[in-house]
């Protein structure tokens, strides 16, 4: 079974939203060889439709970060939505997941193959963590205060879930990276 993970950047006063507003000076070189190993390890990426929107105005033109703009460019995307077409999606490797995303989304991970990861899509990853679907969750802490900004990953109303910290470690510039898992029993 592959594994299926998601990780989000988030301030100390909570905000997940434009990290790329707030992050560049927290960014250092543990957190971009962190990185790294994900992109080595992953080789599926699903996208819900407002982040795919986002990156695939962005990713296929930019020259800022090659090594991410590489493999975001390059690995198969699967896109959760509900208004998008296929023909709609135009960035490269990009395919629209069709009926329901839990059934799709149980059956790619009995494929064979590296992990997948859900990036840029919350309200995606909040759906997978509930359904059971997701191994890992990692938060990403900058040592930044944002001020505005979406402030929660979570939701009120949303189901008690208990997790169980799998691996925390800190980096130069002063970033928590915590990563858990759905606590069993």
């Amino acid at each position: 079974m592959r594994k299926l993970t998601a990780g989000y950047f988030h301030s100390v006063d909570g905000v997940v939203e434009s990290p790329n507003l707030w992050q560049f000076d927290a960014f250092d070189d543990e957190l971009g060889a962190l990185l790294g190993k994900v992109m080595a390890s992953v080789d599926t990426v699903l996208l819900g439709r407002k982040g795919y929107e986002e990156w695939a105005g962005y990713w296929p033109k930019t020259q800022a970060d090659q090594d991410f703009a590489g493999f975001i460019n390059g690995v198969p995307k699967y896109v959760a939505s509900h208004t998008l077409t296929q023909a709609q999606l135009s960035w490269q490797n990009s395919t629209l997941i069709e009926g329901d995303l839990v059934p799709f989304v149980r059956d790619l991970k009995a494929k064979p193959g590296g992990e997948i990861a859900v990036m840029g899509g919350f309200s995606l990853a909040r759906q997978l963590l509930f359904a059971g679907l997701l191994d890992e969750l990692t938060l990403i802490t900058h040592p930044v205060v944002a001020s505005s900004g979406r402030r929660h990953l979570f939701e009120p109303g949303d189901p008690v879930t208990h997790l169980e910290l799998l691996d925390c470690t800190h980096t130069s510039k002063g970033n928590v990276v915590a990563t858990y898992g759905v606590r069993k029993g």
